[in-house]
């Protein structure tokens, strides 16, 4: 099934009208971590881009932090308020604390990402204003929850259908489970995948002591859910004669992050976080191979990176990176995999390369004009159907 399956048709914009529309619930704009980051940035500068007038509300340390902070922002405005710095608040405080202010500077449409900030979407429709919430990606899942995070998630994805006027979904997978769980539809809009072409500027490579083609790569937070484990596991046990690199760290685990490290061999290079976006897209570009363990999440912004560069896939064995790769990709689950297709790619360099063509093929699927269209076409419904109710009442 193409990406695009699924997918709302458009709707006609009627020529001059132009939306307020916000956008909340991340850390906002320039996006520096996560998916919810980059779609807000890539999908609020197009649509500032159109016309459309796109405030984005923003985290700070705190309320008594004035720091260096943009006003505006590829077109886009800016609200910059303070979040909880602990890891099971900060979402909820920074939501709420946007979403008072929301409420105060009402908007024709808000987009509100992440299914845990649904207890505030009937403020929201108390005010009237229409709301779509991008779901995540079984958050639920996750290993760092324990079983209160896990029942909240949980809980909240109730409330998201509830009290959202549409629900937006990024693979069809989060789609399955909204239909089968509480027989609901929900918009499909995928992420988009950023092209990188050349397979890796030398120069940058040089940087971090890589060339191009010379390594494995390896980029994910350090969660359980995200197998770096396995990946280093199964490459330590490999004849590989190229290093793995991997980039990541993990914020709120050290005993993961011991348990990987106890699990390399000198052959392992631990580059941890890499925030230079440049260098980041040329290891991609630059990686023999890329090992994608994310299980959870639906589309990945890692993945769609990989494919954007050419770079040759394997990936977790679970749907939401199947429906990504479909066959440009090869699959692993345990450690006994990932060595078996580490060496393989090794021994077949040929295939390997030949592979990453086909994933920058792939890639083309994934256009964030197209996501962009997505959201301006439930836009205009939600403001539509607002309007409309308006005119009933009157």
């Amino acid at each position: 099934m193409s990406v695009m399956d699924r997918a709302t048709p458009a709707v006609q914009r009627p020529a001059g009208e132009r939306l307020s529309i916000a956008m909340v619930g991340t850390r906002g704009v320039p996006a520096h971590y996560g998916g919810f980051e980059t779609c807000v940035e890539e999908v609020g500068a197009r649509l500032a881009d159109r016309g459309h007038d796109v405030v984005v509300y923003c985290r700070r340390a705190s309320a008594d932090d004035d720091g260096d902070r943009l006003a505006q922002f590829r077109g886009m405005r800016l609200v910059h308020l303070p979040a909880m710095r602990q890891r099971t608040l900060e979402t909820l405080s920074h939501t709420g604390a946007s979403v008072a202010h929301l409420v105060r500077h009402a908007t024709d449409v808000a987009f509100v990402f992440n299914a845990a900030n649904a207890p505030y979407l009937p403020v929201l429709r108390a005010r009237g204003i229409p709301v779509a919430t991008h779901v995540d990606g079984l958050e639920w899942k996750r290993a760092k929850w324990g079983p209160t995070g896990q029942r909240y998630y949980r809980q909240a994805e109730a409330l998201a259908v509830r009290f959202s006027d549409g629900l937006i979904a990024d693979a069809v997978g989060i789609q399955d489970y909204y239909t089968e769980r509480f027989g609901v539809n929900t918009t499909l809009i995928t992420y988009g995948a950023p092209r990188v072409g050349g397979g890796g500027d030398p120069t940058r490579l040089a940087e971090v002591g890589l060339e191009p083609g010379g390594y494995h790569l390896v980029v994910a937070r350090f969660e359980p859910e995200n197998h770096v484990d396995v990946v280093v596991e199964g490459y330590a046990a490999s004849a590989a004669t190229k290093p793995l690199v991997v980039v990541g760290s993990a914020p709120y685990s050290d005993a993961y992050t011991a348990r990987v490290r106890s699990l390399a061999d000198d052959r392992v290079r631990f580059l941890g976080g890499v925030w230079d976006q440049d260098l980041l897209d040329q290891l991609y570009a630059g990686a023999h191979t890329y090992l994608h363990g994310h299980s959870v999440g639906g589309t990945n912004p890692s993945l769609l990176r990989a494919i954007g560069a050419s770079a040759a896939v394997d990936a977790f064995d679970v749907s939401f990176n199947r429906e990504v790769l479909a066959e440009t990709g090869r699959y692993w689950t345990t450690p006994a995999d990932v060595r078996a297709l580490v060496e393989s790619s090794e021994r077949d360099a040929e295939g390997t390369v030949l592979r990453g063509k086909a994933a920058g093929v792939r890639a083309e699927l994934y256009d964030w004009d197209l996501v962009t269209d997505g959201y301006e076409d439930l836009a205009q419904r939600l403001a539509a159907t607002r309007k409309g109710a308006r005119r009933s009442q009157i």
